[in-house]
């Protein structure tokens, strides 16, 4: 069963950090990534960031790749684990979503 129904939802730093993994990337392009991704809401700090990736490698939600060059960066890429895990989250967020969305409307013209 998905992390975010068995624990909670995901922190919005480890769900974007396991979007910007679906593309194997490094360090320093996932913190890019996201913050390209949410138009600057979301600006990963480097503590944030490694912190995360390693409690998500811990838990199987992404491996580090084999470096194929002498670089010190290490490339991570989601997991198919990593990915029920968003799916999961998607789903839950779209529900959050759909249930404000009814109260909204029904009380949405109450003055």
């Amino acid at each position: 069963m998905p992390e975010s129904s068995e624990r909670g939802a995901l922190t919005e730093a480890v769900y974007y950090i396991l979007l910007a993994v679906y593309k194997p990337l490094h360090g320093y392009g996932i913190m890019q990534f996201v913050t390209e991704l949410s138009k600057g809401r979301v600006n990963l700090g480097a503590g944030t960031l490694y912190g995360a990736i390693s409690t998500m490698l811990e838990k199987g939600f992404i491996k580090a790749l084999d470096s194929k060059s002498d670089s010190r960066k290490k490339v991570y890429e989601i997991t198919d684990l990593g990915k029920e895990i968003v799916s999961g989250e998607i789903k839950r967020l779209e529900e959050l979503v759909s249930d404000g969305n009814k109260i909204e409307g029904a009380y949405k013209y109450e003055v």
